[in-house]
């Protein structure tokens, strides 16, 4: 079990990590999220306008979820933290993948499809699986307000509201991976820039090498083949050098 005294990995991750277990997400290349334009269902404004049809989108998604299995990666990070080091992942994504992988401090930047949260008060969040008898949300499904539950996911144009929690983790790092993400997606991208200046990064993607700003190492690899090989050298060394 890690403690406060080990050496503290912070991992960022991003699509592609969850893309390894079959899980489709949005890319800047084409705007579209599972055949939707991103503007017809995650946004305020197609929110105000369609909001059955973004619930059914999320409905789509959170079974997906469900279906996925934790990959490689996932359970790399999590057999690191089981071996006595200091794991936190803050994620873009809004699946439950490392969890279920088992870590324990993850920070979703994003949102969590598997809960609900009111429309009108952000703080009241609910398991749609507690909330609902078929695990999805539909109109009339409303908070203890009385306002109409919506996906706890942030939309494009909405405020990233524990940004600033995850600076302060990134601040405390001994070291960073960087892994399935461009680093390209606003706030998120500023995070490295809150990391001690004596941390060692890596980037852990298949254009590694394009994508890797100055300072951060490059592994050209799939989440799932250079995740683990990066835990086990740090397993053997007994931490973060090289």
């Amino acid at each position: 079990m890690s403690d406060i005294d080990s050496p503290h990995l912070v991992v960022l991750t991003g699509a592609g990590i969850s893309a390894e277990s079959g899980l489709k997400t949005f890319r800047d290349g084409d705007g579209l999220w599972e055949n939707h334009r991103v503007e017809d269902v995650a946004t305020p404004e197609a929110w105000a306008r369609d909001p059955a049809s973004v619930l059914r989108f999320y409905d789509e998604r959170r079974e997906q979820t469900r279906r996925a299995q934790p990959n490689a990666a996932h359970r790399a990070l999590a057999e690191l933290e089981a071996a006595g080091f200091r794991v936190s992942v803050i994620t873009q994504n809004i699946d439950d993948l490392h969890e279920r992988a088992g870590s324990r401090e993850v920070l979703h930047l994003h949102g969590e499809i598997l809960l609900a949260r009111s429309s009108a008060d952000a703080n009241l969040r609910y398991p749609v699986d507690e909330t609902s008898t078929n695990g999805t949300i539909a109109l009339g499904d409303l908070c203890d307000k009385g306002s109409q539950l919506r996906p706890d996911v942030v939309w494009f144009g909405e405020a990233v509201p524990r940004y600033a929690d995850a600076c302060d983790i990134v601040a405390e790092a001994d070291a960073l991976l960087v892994v399935g993400t461009s680093l390209a997606v606003m706030p998120a991208a500023m995070l490295l820039d809150q990391a001690p200046f004596e941390a060692p990064c890596w980037l852990v993607d298949p254009h590694a090498q394009e994508l890797a700003p100055p300072g951060v190492s490059p592994i050209a690899e799939p989440a799932s083949r250079g995740v683990p090989a990066l835990v086990a050298r740090w397993k053997a060394q007994g931490d973060f050098a090289g």
